[in-house]
């Protein structure tokens, strides 16, 4: 069974490791997104755009993602849900999801929630988005085919 790589593509920071790494593993690649994004020239990378709204490309993903695939997204209701279908999930800044931690991130989430709402002035939350954390997803993502692959 050959792995498919689902990106929640809006927003996402490495659209370009992901494709690259993709295709030098000969996964299938499928760039999920509201719109905004330009079709891509190759065989194994599809960019796949649903209706507009809440949610559509996380239902989107989640709805097909499974066993043998991988899951890029910052999204934690949608890494959970990929978790529990059997799918390895992988934050863009290379921090890989399982069952082990879904539910911490979960509740971070929900917390850093509640801390913006309690203060609206709260500004930012955290570090910036490097060259570190590229390089640590591209790792991550081919150890994660690899894996696949059996």
């Amino acid at each position: 069974m050959s792995s498919v790589v689902y990106v929640d593509a809006d927003a996402c920071p490495v659209r370009a490791e992901a494709e690259r790494i993709a295709i030098r593993h000969g996964a299938a690649l499928k760039l999920v997104t509201n719109g905004g994004l330009r079709p891509v020239e190759h065989p194994l990378v599809q960019v796949v755009y649903v209706d507009q709204g809440a949610d559509a490309a996380d239902r989107w993903i989640a709805e097909r993602a499974g066993p043998g695939d991988v899951v890029v997204t910052a999204d934690m209701p949608l890494a959970a849900r990929a978790v529990d279908a059997g799918a390895q999930v992988l934050r863009p800044d290379g921090s890989a999801l399982t069952a082990a931690n879904i539910g911490n991130a979960l509740a971070m989430r929900d917390l850093m929630t509640d801390l913006r709402a309690a203060d609206p002035f709260r500004q930012g939350s955290g570090r910036a988005f490097g060259r570190a954390d590229r390089a640590r997803f591209a790792q991550t993502l081919d150890r994660m085919l690899q894996r696949a692959r059996g």
